[in-house]
């Protein structure tokens, strides 16, 4: 299945687009997705590991796993003053 990860803010401007088209098999988990957009998307690899993933709209944890219809976002730390 393709699952369609929207980026946000600093992932945005690395990847040099506003979403990524990633090929996985159904049932992968936010982790092994995590490492499946490093390898579809390199210049992401510095950010990866502290990216946030929202699936349909609710921040999720590594173990989540996919769907087919899921929606995907991916958000970088934010930090304020």
């Amino acid at each position: 299945m393709n699952v369609t990860v929207r980026l946000f803010a600093r992932a945005r401007e690395l990847a040099g687009q506003s979403e990524v088209c990633v090929n996985v098999p159904e049932g992968l988990t936010v982790a092994e997705l995590r490492h499946r957009l490093g390898q579809t998307c390199p210049e992401l690899k510095s950010l990866l590991p502290h990216l946030m993933f929202a699936v349909d709209n609710e921040y999720v944890s590594e173990a989540r796993c996919l769907g087919p219809t899921v929606e995907v976002a991916a958000f970088p730390p934010v930090s304020g003053g």
